[in-house]
């Protein structure tokens, strides 16, 4: 009787969503390691090395790179830290925090789409490939990173959706790192699209398991990562998308 009572008392949400602290929290870490290992060999510990620090195309690192670098590897620390915060109860500083996250992804948006085109001006992109039609991947990249943090800010009082939200702006934007893991480049968008969807199936398994349903921003939001694949290559195929390109880098 006692138990039975106590049970209609917890409410259904604080129990489906018991770990949902272990479960963010873990996902941040994979995405960091996601990115670390991606972006070592080419990066990370070049910084450290003697040798020049040249971009996938063989072309000098500019400063512009190295700012957007800067400003990606503070949203890994940023994301990270958010979540322990969630983990520790420590929701007030997290909502402080989160203003401060706020302009660092508008900073990203802003910065990652001015070396999508300096880069695409410069010639930059992986070998074979138009960088006026490869120049569409990273922004289409940065459209949806803006779009899942401006959602997430949105609907910031409705922590279901605004931590799912804020999870598909990070994965948006994983691409560039898998896509350097060895051996994934060369397989193509397919690949690398692919692997770095894996994440969002992780968010979707976490759902059925602890709340038997996917949330919407998971359907939704899935499903516009996926479809914008191959919208981008059809896209960056036609004249009308190169004429714009060559406007952007002109």
């Amino acid at each position: 009787m006692t138990s039975a009572a106590v049970a209609r008392d917890v409410p259904h949400s604080s129990v489906a969503g018991r770990y949902d602290r272990v479960f963010y929290s873990g996902m941040a870490i994979v995405l960091a390691l996601t990115v670390i290992m991606g972006f070592a060999p080419t990066y990370y510990l070049r910084l450290f090395g003697e040798a020049p620090m040249t971009t996938l195309s063989g072309r000098p690192m500019s400063p512009l790179v190295h700012i957007h670098g800067a400003l990606f590897t503070g949203w890994l620390l940023v994301f990270f830290v958010q979540t322990v915060l969630v983990a520790a109860h420590r929701v007030r500083l997290h909502q402080r925090l989160g203003i401060g996250g706020a302009v660092l992804a508008a900073a990203m948006f802003a910065v990652g789409v001015k070396t999508a085109v300096a880069g695409a001006a410069a010639g930059s992109a992986p070998p074979g490939v138009d960088p006026l039609a490869f120049m569409a991947i990273p922004l289409f990249d940065m459209l949806l990173f803006g779009g899942f943090v401006t959602a997430a800010l949105l609907l910031r009082r409705n922590k279901e959706a605004h931590k799912r939200l804020m999870l598909l702006a990070y994965i948006s934007i994983i691409v560039a790192a898998v896509a350097r893991l060895p051996g994934v480049l060369s397989l193509g968008p397919p690949a690398f699209f692919g692997l770095s969807f894996i994440f969002v199936a992780f968010g979707i398994l976490y759902d059925l398991f602890s709340r038997r349903r996917v949330h919407k921003a998971y359907i939704w939001g899935g499903a516009l990562l996926i479809l914008s694949v191959p919208l981008r290559l059809v896209i960056s195929g036609t004249g009308a998308w190169h004429s714009f390109a060559e406007f952007l880098v002109s």
